[in-house]
This record gives C-alpha cells, sequence and structure tokens, in this order.
C-alpha cells in the first residue's frame, strides 16, 4: 500500500509552533493550492484548496521560524485522517498531511529558489505511522542535526 502525497501552495497565515509535554516540537500550517479545470463550454476555472499541514521535531521549528504567510513552499508526507470529538460532543474528522520533509521554494522577496530541509529517518517515519490520532509522540531524542 502507498500513502504519499505531494504540495505545492502557498501558507495562508504563519505557521503556529507549539511543543508536546514530553517536549517534542510541532508546527501546523494551512497551504493553499490551486487546481486548474475546464468546464463543458471551455472556460478555465481555478479552485483552491485549503490543506493542513503537521510537520515534526526540527523541521517544525526550521518552519516556524523561517516560513511566513505567502511564502511558496513543497511538501511532501503521507495523508491522515484524525477524528476528534467537539465540546458540544459531536464527533469530526479531519484530514492532514503529516509532512516528513518540507522545502522553502522561495527567500522572502526573491524568486522561487529551493532550500532543503533534512527528511524525516525512515525508522522515525515508521514509528509515527504506527501511532493512534489522539497518541502524543514520543521524545526519541533523534532529532535530525542541522
Amino acid at each position: 500500500m502507498l500513502n504519499r502525497v505531494f504540495l505545492i501552495g502557498r501558507l495562508t497565515a504563519d505557521p503556529n509552533l507549539r511543543f508536546t509535554p514530553q517536549g517534542t516540537s510541532v508546527a501546523t500550517f494551512t497551504v493553499a493550492v490551486d487546481t486548474v479545470s475546464q468546464t463543458p463550454s471551455g472556460e478555465r476555472r481555478t479552485n483552491t484548496d485549503f490543506i493542513d499541514v503537521v510537520v515534526w521535531r526540527k523541521q517544525a521549528v526550521n518552519v516556524a521560524n523561517y516560513l511566513k504567510k505567502g511564502r511558496l513552499v513543497f511538501v511532501e508526507g503521507r495523508l491522515a485522517i484524525r477524528s476528534f470529538e467537539t465540546q458540544d460532543g459531536q464527533k469530526r474528522k479531519k484530514a492532514e498531511v503529516i509532512a516528513r520533509q518540507v522545502k522553502f521554494l522561495e527567500r522572502a522577496g526573491a524568486p522561487a529558489e529551493t532550500v532543503e530541509l533534512p527528511e524525516l529517518p525512515e525508522s522515525e517515519e515508521e514509528e509515527l505511522s504506527e501511532l493512534g490520532t489522539g497518541d502524543v509522540v514520543p521524545d526519541t531524542g533523534n532529532d535530525i542535526p542541522l
């Protein structure tokens, strides 16, 4: 089986950096991704999808420090569906991309240029994929050095 997502889009707001109770950093942000389609009459129409992204550990800190609203990014990761209950007791589901790699495609005020961050090691990728939707990710101390 395969669960892999590739996105290129712009941040809709500055990333939000938080920490788990164990001190593991996690950043969340939303990427606006345009899809162009054609109507039966031949008119081109652009639809925009807003996709939530979650980034862990050292990459989370880098994303929070260097990305801002409007910046163009490439995200590679896996799709996760998370179930939760609202304060009024309604059950909801949320789709989000758990990023394995985030690439900055432009510098602030400059044209597109790739700035690459290191990938999450395969062993940690597998460890994260085995967690349940409500689980807190343990801090293994295997942060990726930059």
